[in-house]
Parts: C-alpha cells; structure tokens; sequence
C-alpha cells in the first residue's frame, strides 16, 4: 500500500495514523520530495480526471491563469501539490481521498 500526499498534509497524516492502527502497513511518498512521473500522472489522471485537482486549495488559488486553464496532467506537471490527497493505492486500487467511502473500504 503506497499513499501519495505531503508531509504538511493533516488529511494525509490522519489517513496514515488509522490505516496503521488498523493493522496496514502503508508506505508514505512524499510527492514533494519524490515527484510523481510522468507515468504516474497519467495513471491518476486517468483514473479520476479533474476531480484529481484540489481547486479548493490555496496553492489553486495563488495559481496563474495559465495553469488553471491548464490540462489536470499539466497542472500536476507544474505544480505538484494541487494533487487532491491522499491518493492511496492499495488492495482496491487507487483510491482518492479519505472520506467515508474510502474509510470504509480500507478499515
């Protein structure tokens, strides 16, 4: 199990303290210290289109108009932490989040 976040990420540290608790061993990836590839982006663009972009976040809104209008795939190119996290995968696959849903299918 690999969960994509920041280390600076509360959502991200509270997923990894309960995946723990439940007896998972997920490993962290900074995608900060270690940047997505370009494989990977594609894999998570894939996966969940736009929804993969935190448009809720301040990095999005300090963005430039360029970025915005930008394909989600560019947009993480250029800016790694508008992903929406944490993305985590697993036994399920990819997973985008730590709402109910993906609670449930981890815990």
């Amino acid at each position: 199990m690999i969960l994509y976040g920041i280390s600076t990420c509360d959502t991200c540290k509270k997923a990894l303290k309960t995946l723990e608790a439940a007896g998972h061993a997920p490993q962290f990836r900074d995608i900060r210290a270690d940047p997505l590839s370009e494989a990977e982006i594609l894999e998570f663009v894939t996966e969940f289109g736009g929804a993969i972009i935190n448009q809720k976040s301040t990095t999005w809104r300090g963005a430039s108009d360029w970025l915005k209008a930008s394909e989600p795939d560019e947009q993480l190119k250029q800016q790694p932490t508008l992903m929406k996290r944490p993305v985590i995968r697993g036994d399920h696959g990819l997973t985008l989040g730590w709402d109910d849903a993906v609670q449930a299918k981890y815990l």
